[in-house]
This record gives structure tokens, C-alpha cells and sequence, in this order.
């Protein structure tokens, strides 16, 4: 037995685990079902946790974030493009207005990141995933 497996309680971990499994069931993903509820899990928590690097739940976001990046780096490659750009094109795509984004984001900061003027933040990302239905990865420079 090593060193952390001595310090590490297996029987203690063993319930705490099936406990949390129960309530999150999480996996890396392998179907497009997976994908949705990880998502989802991922949406809630960036909610909950938002810029907040020293919430109690920011570790689950970084190890939820980073499977659904796997898998969309696996399942959806695409061209790499500016944040600002998906946004536009999203917004293009949508036929929507600068407007009707007001409740997510003031208009001059929309007008400032789509001129390419301001970054889109991690919690601003995640309002933009949630409202046009994506991944927040989208919406962060590579």
C-alpha cells in the first residue's frame, strides 16, 4: 500500500462516493444524453459558483467543465473562433437584436465585446451558454 492510499479512509470514501453518485451520476460522457445532463449540471453550477474561485463547489465545476470540453473537443470540432464572433454569429443566426440579450448583458458592454473591445467573462459565458443553449467553452478564448 502507498503512502496516499494509507492516508486515504477507502470505506469512508466509498459512501461519501455513492452518496454523491446518486445525486450527480458523474462519468466521463460517452452519449449524447450524458452530454446533455452534464451540461445542464455544468449551467447549475456556474450559476451557484459564478467568478467565486473559493466556492465550496468550484473544484465540481472545474471537473464538469472540463469533461464536457473533452467531449466537445472529441464531438464537435469546429474552426476555432473569437468569443465575439460565435456570439455575433449566434446572434445573426437567431435573428435576434442586440436588445434581446438586455436581461443577460447591458447593451454598451454587448456592443463593447462584440467590437471586440472587452473580454466575455467566465460568469457572463455561462449566461450566454445557458440562454443560446451551448457550451460556455464557446464563449472562452482558446
Amino acid at each position: 500500500m502507498t503512502t496516499a492510499t494509507a492516508t486515504l479512509d477507502i470505506k469512508a470514501l466509498q459512501k461519501t462516493w455513492a452518496a454523491f453518485d446518486r445525486v450527480a451520476h458523474l462519468r466521463p460522457i460517452r452519449t449524447e444524453e450524458e452530454y446533455d445532463r452534464t451540461v445542464s449540471l455544468m449551467n447549475y453550477l456556474l450559476d451557484m459558483v459564478g467568478d467565486r474561485e473559493n466556492h465550496a463547489l468550484s473544484g465540481l465545476l472545474d471537473l464538469v467543465s472540463e469533461l464536457v470540453a473533452d467531449y466537445d473537443t472529441n464531438h464537435f470540432a469546429i474552426e476555432a473562433s473569437e468569443p465575439n464572433e460565435v456570439l455575433r454569429y449566434l446572434i445573426e443566426l437567431r435573428g435576434l437584436k442586440q436588445g434581446d440579450l438586455a436581461e443577460i448583458v447591458p447593451q454598451s458592454n454587448l456592443s463593447a465585446i462584440l467590437s471586440g473591445k472587452r473580454k466575455i467573462s467566465a460568469t457572463l459565458a455561462g449566461k450566454l451558454a445557458k440562454f443560446f443553449n451551448t457550451s460556455p467553452a464557446v464563449f472562452v478564448p482558446g
